[in-house]
């Protein structure tokens, strides 16, 4: 069965696991010049115009791999060399114009971008054009047409622009780092930086000094992932790489859940503060609602806050889809309690780094959570926790909610609330389609992931929020 849905991730991986493969041999330094000629030995036919402008472009691939620029704290980096295939973005005459007499499209044109040649063929002028669209809706044979780049249609908060040299360029004031444009981007020009060799420093430490252990806490979404094994195996071969145990984040989501389903009664209002893409997209483009976000830390900030200060000498290490917990753990207020934060991807690479064929390993288990906490991984499951947790604290309180599923989504129930006309006292943000189970980091994305989280939260031995969080009594 394929680990990956499209090749790109899977050029991505190979670099991972190289780097990581040589960290864990303390060979980092040495060998790192040779991952390109590796990956892309010999005359290999590549997808480039030569296979040493690949290997130039894997060399960019390997210092994300290893953090990328730590000066830059957007954690999506362009890598400008890769960057050059797709056409140039905007308005463009088809050979579908028919070069009518009408001439609607100079018309609706208020920059004059438009102009004829000889035979009446419209043409556009780049330099004048604002692309408006006018021209495109008015012409009757649908010959002008826009030429988004996969990039620009996959952000939804307009982060993404063509620069000077024909290449993306990310807008950090507007990116909200939620990894769209990563995952779309068909060349992987565009990609998440990589932690993972502060992931291996963290494991290889703990065993040479034995001053701390490290825990691994990993998100709902895990249950569609690894499809080609079993959750069990996967539990274990996290223990294999150096892991002292491994706990779900889906706790940390029942502790949020009974937290924000008082707060929401307190208040009357919330949006919710467990995607910090949705978070981030607030702050960034309604900053007038940033006051009706929860109080409340994500439940990877939640359950790692708790771990540091009820047990000594711990790091924790987030695994998830979702490249924005990334930049997450960069803010005051969490990075003291997650040290660092990987991907499915990242996982995948570090398990094939030390060979680690999770396949063949004992089922582990892992049942930390009630079935509420778990279905955090999709879209709906926030609001049926929070409303489970009303039920349980026996709260007076009608709660209206709204599920949010994509960032557009997010956008059309702020916009209401911003003119107080929203049919709603909690929005349920997710800035990933479907919830979670969409993020960039995802091995797989598909509609079966859904059903999977849900199956996975019935198999949870605590059935209700009070019981799985009975422990902080």
């Amino acid at each position: 069965m394929r680990k990956f849905d499209t090749k790109v991730q899977y050029l991505k991986y190979k670099v991972l696991r190289e780097v990581a493969r040589l960290a864990w041999n303390d060979n980092l330094l040495d060998g790192i010049l040779e991952i390109p000629q590796k990956i892309v030995p010999g005359k290999t036919s590549t997808m480039r115009c030569c296979v040493y402008k690949e290997r130039a472009i894997l060399s960019e691939r390997v210092k994300i791999a290893m953090g990328g620029n730590r000066e830059n704290h957007n954690v999506i980096e362009v890598i400008d060399i890769a960057c050059d295939e797709c056409p140039a973005a905007g308005y463009e005459v088809t050979d579908s114009c028919r070069g009518c007499l009408a001439h609607r499209c100079e018309d609706v044109c208020k920059k004059g971008a438009i102009t004829f040649d000889s035979n009446h063929v419209a043409h556009i002028d780049k330099s004048k054009c604002v692309e408006c669209g006018q021209c495109a809706k008015v012409c009757p044979f649908s010959a002008i047409v826009n030429r988004k780049r996969p990039c620009q249609m996959a952000c939804k908060v307009k982060a993404i622009s063509i620069n000077e040299d024909n290449a993306a360029s990310i807008d950090d004031d507007k990116c909200i780092q939620c990894g769209a444009c990563v995952y779309q981007c068909p060349f992987g020009a565009i990609t998440d930086k990589s932690y993972i060799l502060d992931v291996i420093d963290l494991i290889k430490n703990s065993d040479n000094n034995r001053k701390y252990k490290v825990y691994a806490m990993v998100a709902p979404s895990i249950s569609s992932q690894f499809t080609y094994a079993k959750l069990g195996q996967v539990i274990t071969g996290l223990k294999e790489i150096g892991f002292y145990t491994v706990l779900e984040a889906a706790l940390g989501a029942d502790m949020v859940a009974q937290a924000e389903s008082k707060e929401l009664a307190e208040k009357g209002f919330l949006t919710s503060s467990c995607c910090p893409a949705f978070v981030k997209y607030i702050e960034t483009a309604f900053p007038a609602l940033k006051p009706l976000v929860s109080h409340n830390l994500s439940p990877m900030a939640t359950l790692a806050k708790y771990l540091k200060e009820t047990h000594e000498n711990v790091k924790v290490i987030f695994i998830g889809p979702c490249t924005a917990k990334k930049a997450e753990v960069q803010l005051e207020s969490v990075k003291p309690y997650v040290d660092a934060v990987m991907t499915f991807e990242e996982l995948q690479a570090l398990f094939d780094s030390k060979d680690v064929e999770i396949t063949t390993l004992e089922e582990g288990v892992l049942d930390n959570a009630s079935y509420y906490g778990r279905i955090f991984a999709r879209s709906g499951g926030l609001s049926d926790a929070v409303a489970q947790g009303i039920k349980e604290q026996n709260l007076n309180f009608d709660l209206k909610a709204i599920s949010c599923d994509g960032i557009e989504e997010c956008r059309v129930a702020l916009l209401k609330k911003s003119k107080n006309v929203l049919d709603a006292n909690f929005i349920e943000g997710m800035a990933c389609v479907g919830g979670c189970i969409g993020g960039a980091g995802c091995l797989t994305h598909g509609e079966k992931n859904k059903a999977q989280v849900d199956v996975y939260g019935r198999e949870a031995y605590e059935k209700t929020i009070t019981d799985a969080i009975s422990f902080l009594k």
